[in-house]
């Protein structure tokens, strides 16, 4: 017979349930994590670290929380940047005032103040929605921000108003502050990223995952079925935004060192992570680290390319770097609405039924 059976099918529903059904597909991942772990730290870089992989860590874990919220609830948030200064502010007082508290339990705490305060701006929700929705959350952006720059005690009466991160160790190597290691600052990053990527993945293909999809795919029938919605909307802010406030004491303490509210947690990281969500794959935890990559790191590469490469000047290279990136965003959308995350599902449809794809 010049025809065979082909692809990889399943025979029990445990086996197709799986994390990672497709051979090709475990296997890349493993690769992947593998590569991250044991073979990047030994020949990571300060500039490597805080230019490059730091920030596509952090802002990929920023694109989980923001995808939790909405891409699977559904509920339209433009209060990321306020949301990341509570968990950095959260993280700072934590660890001036209790100078001998484990950095991980600092990190936890942190996000969980951010939960407090994301279900409490997410109250609104109940009522409104959509653009509605998303005016409120701005409100929030707007009023974290003004707080945390008029309220003194916040930054403890520091006379600039900036705060900056005291030294930290865990399990004695150190992680905060000017002298620690980029490698073990990465390790320390990515380990926390890649755990809490894996519970989301989980958490998303649970009751609770499929509750936040009912209500975003049409909340009347959803409550119709048993889902209530003012429990599901507000874990759904809870858990973006102890994302975030991980994410926002990620980006204070372990790689910017020092902030300042409205330059570094101005509106302009609500849009860039709401970016990265569009452009990865709305409801995807593979399209957040996507959308990451690409609002991260493709700048870097073509500010890289035309001044080393091409040898334009810097100032000039910047404007066309910014253009590129305007046509390149349109045109990711144009070819696949869905994301970047969209184009990677194509392809696993058809390594499913290699060696005969459609």
């Amino acid at each position: 017979m010049f025809y065979r059976e082909a692809g990889q099918f399943k025979t029990t529903y445990k086996s197709d349930q799986a994390l990672f059904p497709i051979a090709q597909d475990r296997y890349f991942v493993i690769g992947v994590v593998l590569f991250a772990f044991l073979v990047i730290p030994f020949f990571i870089t300060d500039y490597w670290a805080n230019a490059l992989l730091l920030p596509f860590l952090i802002y990929a874990l920023a694109a989980i929380g923001l995808n939790i919220l909405t891409g699977y609830c559904g509920q339209l948030s433009l209060g990321t940047g306020g949301f990341l200064a509570v968990g950095a502010y959260a993280s700072y007082k934590l660890m001036t005032s209790f100078p001998e508290m484990n950095l991980i339990v600092v990190f936890l705490l942190s996000g969980l103040i951010t939960a407090l305060v994301g279900i409490f701006f997410g109250v609104p929700s109940l009522r409104i929605k959509g653009f509605y929705l998303a005016v409120a959350t701005l409100a929030s952006q707007f009023f974290i921000v003004w707080l945390f720059n008029k309220v003194p005690w916040f930054f403890n009466y520091s006379a600039t108003g900036q705060i900056s991160v005291p030294p930290r160790e865990i399990f004695g190597f150190l992680v905060t502050g000017p002298d620690a290691s980029p490698a073990i600052t990465y390790l320390f990053t990515l380990t926390l990223v890649s755990i809490f990527a894996l519970l989301a993945k989980n958490m998303a293909r649970g009751n609770v995952g499929r509750s936040w999809m009912a209500i975003r795919d049409m909340d009347i029938a959803a409550e119709i079925i048993g889902i209530r919605p003012l429990k599901t909307k507000l874990i759904a802010f809870a858990v973006s935004s102890f994302y975030i406030g991980i994410a926002g004491a990620l980006l204070f303490a372990v790689w910017l060192g020092s902030a300042e509210p409205t330059e570094a947690f101005g509106i302009d990281q609500s849009f860039l992570i709401l970016f990265m969500i569009i452009i990865g794959g709305l409801g995807s935890i593979l399209g957040s680290f996507m959308g990451a990559a690409f609002m991260v790191l493709m700048p870097i590469f073509l500010k890289n390319f035309m001044v080393d490469g091409l040898g334009l000047q810097p100032a000039f290279s910047e404007h066309v770097q910014i253009m590129l990136m305007g046509v390149l965003i349109i045109f990711f959308l144009i070819v696949e609405p869905h994301g970047l995350a969209r184009l990677w599902q194509i392809a696993k449809e058809k390594l499913r039924i290699w060696p005969f794809p459609y």
